[in-house]
């Protein structure tokens, strides 16, 4: 899903922005004129390329490796306080950073004012990005579902046939309680599949919100010439992904992956952003963040991202594991885990200062 999706998102941007004219609005020149300093630029995008996919990969492999520490694993307190945290951080990164973001650039002064400042396009957007992220939600689970059960009542069934057949040759009336305990193994193992079949939906849902974003604040650096904005912005990104990525690696981790799918996930995560930067030094004679094409083109993909990742955080995240056994259960944690969201909501927050 990933590759297939960094190649649309290139090849739109190429298609859209190749023969885009610069605007012709003088206050649109005047805002992005001031600081400028091409030859500075490219040293902090250099700089931001290696530090960005260094974070990245850290704090996507921290939960991968925290099976190796029993106070990390899945089913401890404190992993559930660190999924807290970076749930936060993934709900805030969609309110306070993408939401914002994508106003900023359908609102533009820029932009006709008919249609984009007549209709509130960002929300509008936003919203039927959450719906349509419920209906591949839902719809995929439901699938799936219903394939394993089919799968295994036919793959166990003769098979719990035959054993309570010769069980009924050899002592009348004993297969009928094999059945029982064959039927309620296959039911336990429907759950079990159904709940581990939901982790890896959110997952990859979770990382193609992701990895949209991602590549757009890359490519707005990248085509950047203002050392003053691109220097605050290394560290607001860096902090962005070490702690988004924690939130996906614990994702990926409930989803029990193979090595190989894992390696994958991890790569995409880690190299979208910098790929977004080498993208837009590239595009950087044709691409502005005061074109009206490039404000379009930004400004829907942050609301799709923005819809995506409001969803994936309240409704596959935080409500699961709110309403939950584990935090349920307990008064102490349940209270410690709200801590821990406003932690991380509040740090992403504040860090929309920045970036």
């Amino acid at each position: 899903m990933a590759p297939r999706l960094v190649l649309i998102i290139t090849a739109i941007v190429f298609l859209l922005l190749a023969e885009a004219p610069p605007t012709t609005a003088e206050q649109c020149n005047d805002k992005w004129e001031s600081c400028r300093n091409k030859a500075e630029s490219l040293k902090l995008k250099v700089i931001a390329i290696f530090s960005i996919l260094v974070t990245s990969m850290i704090g996507v492999s921290i939960p991968l490796f925290s099976r190796s520490v029993p106070a990390l694993q899945p089913d401890r307190d404190l992993f559930v306080l660190v999924k807290a945290f970076a749930s936060g951080v993934i709900l805030a990164t969609g309110y306070m950073h993408v939401l914002p973001d994508s106003f900023e650039d359908l609102t533009s002064v820029c932009l006709p004012e008919r249609p984009w400042r007549k209709f509130p396009f960002t929300t509008f957007i936003a919203m039927l990005s959450a719906v349509l992220t419920l209906v591949v939600d839902s719809y995929s689970i439901s699938f799936f579902k219903k394939k394993f059960a089919a799968t295994t009542v036919n793959g166990n069934g003769s098979a719990s046939l035959e054993a309570g057949e010769r069980k009924e040759v050899e002592v009348c009336g004993h297969g009928h309680g094999h059945d029982v305990t064959a039927h309620a193994d296959r039911d336990a193992n429907i759950v079990d599949a159904g709940q581990l079949l939901r982790y890896r939906v959110v997952a990859q849902v979770l990382e193609l919100g992701i990895v949209v974003h991602s590549v757009v604040i890359g490519l707005s650096m990248g085509a950047s010439m203002n050392p003053c904005t691109i220097r605050p912005l290394i560290a607001a990104i860096c902090f962005h992904q070490m702690f988004e990525g924690m939130g996906l690696g614990g994702c990926i981790l409930q989803a029990e992956y193979g090595m190989k799918v894992k390696a994958i996930m991890v790569f995409f995560f880690s190299v979208t952003t910098p790929l977004g930067i080498v993208l837009g030094i590239a595009l950087s004679n044709v691409y502005s963040d005061a074109n009206s094409k490039s404000l379009i083109v930004e400004g829907v993909l942050n609301a799709i991202s923005a819809g995506l990742l409001n969803y994936m955080a309240l409704v596959e995240l935080l409500a699961p594991d709110f309403m939950g056994s584990k935090i349920q259960g307990s008064a102490k944690i349940m209270a410690l885990a709200f801590v821990a969201v406003l932690l991380g909501a509040g740090g992403m927050s504040v860090m929309a200062i920045w970036a």
